[in-house]
């Protein structure tokens, strides 16, 4: 097992904002992105991460972010501790891998989420009333179905607590008309791409979702790129409509946690270890699988 990184203190450096899973630093002309072993369910953070996820987060971000540099330009600066400046170098064993230097960009205040395959909270939606986020969905489909032409429903970003999924309608009154066009169509493009290249690698990305920035006037891409955290990857030899499928992703641990008589708010509970191995594993695998 590598070493963990849950946390990064850099005195020197400040004191990051840190969401579920990254440390940001604010370096004055650019950001630190620090990727944690850190592991979130249900919005709640676990006290126990999983080993070298932070690793497989950023290798395969990277992995996306090149494939996709003719199509839309990243917020990539270094992805090596030697190309950071000087003061960070000293912290080279808790970065290496894990970390990247990114453009300051300003964020859309908006997730971009496509969908090819009906799952998770579209399928909850599906059986209410046959349709996603507004979008209606021919009768009769299954958990798991393919949709035939993907589906780009976007959702309120929220710093705490859980995003809202909107209408594009509603999108464009958030970001204006022009902004919610491009950014669906890049959606939509990247999606295309990243599913028809996995597909050949034996994986069904069934839904992602993206963020976008604005920098120097460009629409570009920032966060995480198409990875376990947020997308679905299945396998296409174990697929099958009609029930939910395994993912390769921290799916073992939600799994895990509905087992449990816990109420989904904090403190999280402590994962035991078979859990922690299984599902690191799990990443491991769709970083080699994808990336080779």
């Amino acid at each position: 097992m590598s070493d963990i990184v849950l946390t990064t203190e850099m005195p020197e450096v400040g004191t990051p904002r840190r969401g579920k899973v990254r440390d940001i630093y604010d370096l004055g002309d650019y950001l630190l992105l620090v990727v944690t072993d850190r592991v979130s369910a249900f919005d709640v953070v676990m006290p126990n991460g999983i080993p070298g996820k932070g690793k497989v987060l950023t290798a395969i971000s990277v992995f996306w972010f090149a494939m996709m540099e003719d199509l839309i330009h990243n917020h990539i600066i270094a992805i090596d501790v030697k190309d950071f400046p000087q003061k960070l170098h000293k912290y080279r064993d808790s970065l290496e891998g894990r970390s990247l230097l990114v453009k300051k960009a300003k964020v859309m205040p908006v997730e971009c989420i496509v969908r090819g395959y009906l799952s998770g909270s579209g399928w909850k939606s599906y059986q209410k009333d046959g349709m996603v986020c507004g979008i209606k969905l021919p009768a009769g489909m299954l958990e798991s179905s393919k949709i035939e032409q993907p589906i780009f429903t976007p959702s309120t970003k929220a710093d705490e607590g859980h995003d809202i999924n909107i209408s594009f309608d509603e999108m464009k009154n958030i970001v204006g008309e022009s902004a919610a066009l491009k950014l669906k169509d890049l959606t939509l493009k990247i999606y295309s791409r990243a599913r028809a290249y996995a597909e050949k690698k034996g994986i069904i990305i069934a839904d992602t979702k993206m963020e976008f920035g604005i920098y120097n006037d460009e629409i570009i891409l920032i966060d995480e790129l198409l990875t376990p955290d947020s997308s679905r990857f299945w396998s296409i030899e174990a697929y099958a409509s009609g029930r939910s499928q395994d993912s390769f992703d921290k799916q073992i641990v939600r799994d895990y946690l509905l087992t449990l008589p816990w109420n989904q708010t904090p403190p999280g509970p402590k994962l035991p270890q078979d859990i922690v191995e299984k599902t690191s594993a799990r990443y491991q695998e769709i970083l080699k699988i994808l990336t080779g």
